[in-house]
């Protein structure tokens, strides 16, 4: 499946015209500003297709990191259990936000250390249970990085043949922004330091074990910056690569991604770094406040929706953004006619 995928860029006349579209409404002097852009954006990424409107899905993509270990996270690996419980219940702030966005929510079971058989709301789709720890060699083999990568894909396709226009990215496993520090860094060839944030909103002296936790990873594994499958599988995550693999998926179908927080940040960044193309069917939700994102947005060259100052992830700023589209796509539709 990987083997096979093909990306080809998305048409620039098509967002030309809706641009043209818009101008042929306002006065002068008037600008949509961001309004336009997107809708130009997504019109574009779906061959025009986007017009009739949106059906968004999200995959929830969960999974477990052997680094929790170390104490470079707030909380403890059981709460990746806890919060996969609460989405079977609808409470999580994921299931509230993505229902005002009209969206779908698929949780997967890439890899988490824990037994998922007994919830009927998550897919079955373990490739292991947990990463292996990155202090002390690759976190996962080629081969699982592929068969998450392509868990990813089989669900993003799934939900395109079910009339998904629209993914979006979702995340759940305690100490996945200790990965991301260490994605951004082994792929950007930046130091720990640089790359490596508060995450869970971690006090000092966890921030010094997670720096060093990312920094041991890095010298130990020598991940080849650039190089999103060996990146992905010396530092990366399950969770990851799930996401990676979605949007690899829809950008081949021309089916954009809505791109949430840092982590799945990471994750388009491993995307990239397998095919350059897909990040030409990214939209970023927001400016995460997680050290790492800018740095990784500047070399997906998206632009956020949103700044508003957001540390959640689990896909809420991308169904905050998603909402801000469907209002752009139904403005544009009334107004030209379209």
């Amino acid at each position: 499946m990987l083997e096979d995928l093909y990306i080809a860029p998305p048409d620039e006349t098509i967002r030309k015209a809706v641009l043209q579209n818009w101008n042929s409404v306002l006065s002068p002097g008037e600008d949509m500003g961001i309004l336009s852009e997107l809708t130009a954006d997504y019109l574009m990424m779906t061959d025009g297709r986007g017009i009739r409107g949106l059906k968004p899905v999200m995959l929830l993509m969960c999974g477990d990191h052997g680094i929790c270990k170390y104490g470079v996270s707030a909380f403890p690996q059981e709460v990746t259990l806890q919060m996969i419980n609460g989405y079977g219940r609808g409470t999580a702030g994921a299931n509230v936000m993505a229902r005002h966005a009209g969206a779908d929510i698929i949780v997967v079971d890439v890899g988490t250390n824990f037994d998922l058989h007994a919830f009927s709301h998550v897919r079955q789709c373990k490739v292991a249970w947990g990463t292996e720890d990155f202090t002390q060699g690759p976190a996962m083999t080629r081969e699982q990085a592929v068969a998450a990568l392509e868990t990813g894909m089989r669900i993003a396709n799934e939900a395109i043949d079910n009339g998904c226009n629209l993914l979006e990215t979702g995340e759940m496993g305690i100490a996945n922004t200790t990965a991301t520090a260490a994605i951004a860094a082994g792929f950007l060839d930046l130091p720990a330091e640089l790359t490596t944030g508060r995450g869970s909103g971690i006090n000092d002296e966890r921030m010094k074990i997670k720096t060093d936790v990312v920094r041991r990873g890095l010298e130990v594994n020598q991940p080849k910056p650039g190089d999103g499958m060996d990146v992905l599988c010396k530092v990366g995550g399950y969770d990851h690569a799930g996401l990676a693999g979605m949007m690899l998926a829809g950008a081949a179908r021309h089916v954009p991604t809505m791109v949430d927080g840092v982590n799945a940040t990471a994750a388009a960044l491993i995307a990239y770094g397998i095919d350059p193309n897909c990040a030409r069917y990214m939209l970023c939700s927001h400016l995460s406040s997680d050290l790492s994102a800018k740095k990784m947005l500047e070399v997906l060259r998206l632009k956020p929706i949103v700044h508003a100052g957001m540390r959640l992830g689990e896909g809420t700023g991308a169904s905050l953004a998603i909402s801000i589209l469907r209002s752009a796509l139904d403005t544009y539709r009334e107004m030209t006619g379209a």
